[in-house]
């Protein structure tokens, strides 16, 4: 079927048809830019695309530690091939230079493009806003808010650190039908079977820490490391949650909830155990939350504690469904704080 090409609503001279193209290569920008999200903090993990006559020329991502940026990773992968090609980037290119690159809205300039698609604008005020004029001023056409609210999601840690001042919390939970989330004893290996804890093990590799209790630290022992072929080396730092001054082999101590700011790396992954997870609960301290439902009963198995309610009507309004899947013979729903 040929595509519309029908002047699209609220775009200009856009097609309908172009806006989907657009919306499509920056999905593909975004994916790029997972594959190092909880690795560059303090840079934002980026994606960016280049695409030339429908055809890919060039792609890149934020690398470990931050530099390079997505865009010169892109723009060296297309060498000649990115003169007229359209930039797909997940966040507007940055317009300072630094000891460690040279601003990526001028390797644009540089190399030549003639369209640059921005999700996001970038909050640094080194850039904010300057990175697209740069663009706009020697004539390269700018569009942005392509798929803004995917962007946001995907660099949710440095936006939440430039924001707030602090990484952003995601809380895993595993839990039976009858939301128990141990035995009544505390035995809770396995709740969920062999997909969903691999799963939980990806989410570990885009952290760089992994908050757990005082007591799951002493009785547990967790290894709380990345255990998939290929990312072992992506494990987070160990951190647990403890007023007591006394240090733990292996761990970073937090002193409480409030000295999260203190953590270096832009995301916290909590895993527990259930009076941890209350805590951060009761302080509203949770962006995302992963809750790993397994089809079993328990009867009789522990809950959470008390997490600050005042009355049940407190409760509502509270979480926004983000997705929702099968792992296996489990399921998993991911819940973003509605502020």
């Amino acid at each position: 079927m040929e595509a519309d090409r029908r002047p699209a609503q609220g775009l200009g001279n856009l097609t309908l048809a172009d806006s989907i193209d657009d919306a499509r290569w920056m999905g593909a920008a975004l994916t790029l830019s997972e594959r190092t999200r909880g690795a560059t903090a303090p840079n934002p993990n980026v994606g960016c695309i280049l695409v030339r006559d429908g055809r890919v020329v060039g792609r890149g991502w934020t690398q470990p530690g931050g530099r390079p940026h997505a865009e010169a990773m892109a723009l060296t992968a297309a060498g000649a091939d990115a003169r007229g090609a359209t930039a797909y980037v997940t966040l507007e290119p940055c317009a300072h230079e630094s000891l460690r690159g040279p601003a990526c809205a001028d390797l644009l300039v540089a190399a030549g493009v003639a369209r640059v698609v921005v999700a996001l604008g970038d909050p640094d005020p080194r850039t904010n806003g300057q990175g697209i004029a740069r663009l706009r001023d020697v004539g390269i056409v700018v569009a942005s808010g392509v798929r803004a609210a995917d962007a946001e999601r995907a660099m949710a840690g440095f936006l939440t650190r430039r924001r707030h001042g602090r990484p952003f919390v995601t809380l895993k939970l595993a839990m039976s039908l009858d939301g128990a989330v141990s035995r009544a004893d505390g035995q809770s290996q396995w709740i969920t079977g062999p997909q969903a804890r691999a799963h939980g093990h990806l989410e570990r590799s885009r952290h760089e820490s992994i908050v757990v209790g005082r007591g799951t630290a002493e009785i547990d022992r967790p290894r709380l490391d990345v255990r998939l072929a290929g990312i072992e080396r992506r494990s987070p730092r160990r951190v647990v949650l403890s007023a007591d001054c006394e240090d733990m082999p292996g761990f970073v101590m937090l002193p409480s909830i409030a000295s999260l700011a203190d953590l270096s790396g832009d995301h916290v992954l909590v895993e527990g155990g259930a009076a941890t997870a209350a805590a951060f609960l009761r302080d509203d301290a949770v962006d995302r939350l992963l809750l790993y439902r397994a089809p079993i009963l328990i009867g009789h198995g522990r809950t959470l504690p008390d997490i600050g309610l005042g009355d049940l009507s407190a409760a509502h309004g509270r979480w926004r469904l983000h997705d929702a899947r099968a792992l296996g013979s489990d399921r998993i729903e991911v819940y973003e704080r509605a502020r």
